[in-house]
């Protein structure tokens, strides 16, 4: 998710692990055009599968630990809340109803412009930087 202008892109998985991370950071450098010209900074916690050694960072791509223990400091976490809001109050008969109910939340989180205005407001604190510049 961009804080600035609430723009998300979505990679849903029943798991997570290395492998896995590693793989969404691939698509996640793809669909956002990482290249010499496009920087990308994604702030992650300390889990195991965003600090191993073992994780592919794509070209381009910048990894950003936060201190421990900090989920409040993370805007993604305040994304839970939106994109879970369609499985309140229902019981899916299987797990592709529940992928689908999933799946059609998140488009609809990349693509009305008022859920994009609301994310942008939950997630852009004041005090995030307007540029990034990766360390090197």
């Amino acid at each position: 998710m961009h804080p600035a202008s609430g723009r998300t892109q979505w990679h849903l998985a029943s798991g997570i692990n290395i492998e896995l991370f590693s793989r969404s950071l691939a698509a996640f450098a793809q669909q956002a055009g990482a290249g010499p010209d496009k920087e990308l900074v994604l702030v992650v916690d300390q889990a195991g599968w965003h600090m191993s050694q073992r994780v592919v960072i794509p070209p381009h791509v910048h990894l950003v630990p936060l201190p421990p223990y900090t989920p409040e400091l993370q805007p993604a976490e305040r994304l839970w809340t939106y994109s879970n809001t369609p499985l309140l109050n229902v019981r899916p008969a299987d797990l592709e109803e529940l992928d689908t109910l999933q799946l059609d939340r998140c488009a609809a989180l990349q693509t009305d412009p008022a859920l994009v205005a609301t994310i942008q407001s939950a997630t852009h604190y004041h005090w995030w930087p307007a540029d990034y510049s990766p360390i090197t």
